[in-house]
């Protein structure tokens, strides 16, 4: 929980990912609070558990009004990718954002190449490069090899993600101006 509210505040693009692992613990915990609470929140000191207690409940409360107990994102997870979403047209279409418009189009063969392997092309470029992020954070924490091809694409792909998670963090602070 702390995690996720530092993660907010300082870098959008790791708290967007590490929501989407929460999502999957709770998966993993059958979305029983029972299987939460002894695999996960009894780790934590006595005086965190009761905060811990309830947001792993509203988020299982959440994951299971919206249908996404076995695979999808929460709708706050959902929202976070779609402004960053605008955010990226915005810095894409202004023309005081270049090194933002080379990072894309750096990135952007890997994303079409990403895409093409996808079974999901309609969804956004962003939640293809997110995917393509959470992909090798598994791969990586299950100590599975990760080719030199696929670590040179995600290498790209976090470069320009963390360039749009600055901005982000810009925007909100009003230090972005755009094109009239």
């Amino acid at each position: 929980m702390k995690v996720a509210q530092r993660l907010k505040e300082t870098n959008i693009a790791e708290y967007l990912i590490y929501m989407w692992q929460v999502e999957d613990l709770l998966r993993a915990n059958k979305c029983d609070m029972d299987c939460v609470r002894a695999n996960i929140i009894c780790q934590y000191p006595m005086e965190e558990r009761p905060a811990l207690e309830e947001w792993y409940g509203n988020l299982l409360e959440m994951m299971r009004m919206e249908g996404v107990t076995e695979r999808g994102h929460l709708q706050i997870n959902r929202n976070v990718l779609q402004n960053l979403t605008e955010l990226h047209g915005s810095l894409l279409a202004s023309t005081k954002y270049p090194f933002y418009n080379a990072a894309y189009f750096k990135a952007l063969p890997f994303i079409v190449e990403l895409r093409a392997k996808n079974e999901h092309q309609e969804e956004p470029e962003l939640e293809t490069c997110f995917e393509a992020l959470y992909g090798v954070l598994l791969l990586r924490l299950q100590k599975k090899e990760i080719s030199e091809g696929t670590a040179k694409a995600v290498g790209c792909i976090s470069s320009f993600l963390s360039l749009l998670a600055n901005y982000y963090a810009k925007d909100r602070n009003g230090e972005l101006e755009f094109d009239d």
